[in-house]
């Protein structure tokens, strides 16, 4: 089983943490990592954009001109596509791009991305994270006495305001709950600060 340090909030060592290997001893799958990195951020496209037929462009109800006689080739509406300011053809239109992988693919996904942190020296865990009122400088402190001084992924057990609070106005550091961990967050951060709690709830939901 992988064991990494366990430090308190001055960055003091103060024992080691064994880590489930199911959860953080594997190897990192690289394809899922890939597919799960699609689908989240399809699922994060707004997917508005819109560009009107020639149904929907405003005029063009009076033919142009006469069927036959004029010696120019026959057109029913100035808003047909070949017109300037005529509509568009196969133009996008609103969609949902999201899409779903299967349970176990994401559970794999989500063990890869852990378990490559781990194996990349990026994951610190910390006995616990908790202040007594929100000050950004509270946190500031947390990160320089850990020796982060990078972009981080701050995860707790449960959602602390506090926490939160303290964390947002720092450039490059984002705060969750453990319910809230995803793949995308967790690549996208150099380093990743867990509580010790919170690695026993994300061992318990990705063990089963």
């Amino acid at each position: 089983m992988p064991k990494v340090a366990l430090y308190n909030m001055e960055g003091a060592q103060i024992g080691e943490i064994e880590l489930s290997d199911a959860v953080f001893g594997i190897e990192p799958h690289v394809h899922v990592l890939h597919q799960y990195v699609v689908m989240q951020q399809a699922s994060e496209r707004r997917g508005t954009h819109s560009t009107k037929t020639r149904s929907e462009v405003r005029g063009g109800g009076r033919k142009p001109w006469r069927q036959k006689g004029t010696g120019r080739a026959r057109h029913g509406s100035i808003r047909a596509p070949q017109w300037v300011g005529g509509g568009t053809v196969h133009g996008p239109k609103p969609r949902a791009y999201g899409f779903k992988l299967p349970k176990k693919v994401r559970r794999l996904a989500m063990k890869s991305a852990l378990s490559a942190k781990v194996r990349d020296g990026e994951l610190i865990v910390l006995d616990k994270l908790a202040f007594e009122k929100p000050k950004t400088k509270n946190m500031v402190a947390v990160l320089k006495n850990l020796n982060v001084d990078r972009k981080a992924l701050v995860v707790g057990g449960e959602f602390d305001e506090t926490v939160w609070l303290s964390a947002r106005n720092i450039p490059g550091v984002k705060y969750l709950a453990a319910h809230k961990i995803n793949v995308l967050d967790v690549l996208r951060h150099d380093k990743l600060i867990m509580t010790q709690d919170a690695v026993a709830k994300v061992e318990e939901v990705l063990s089963k």
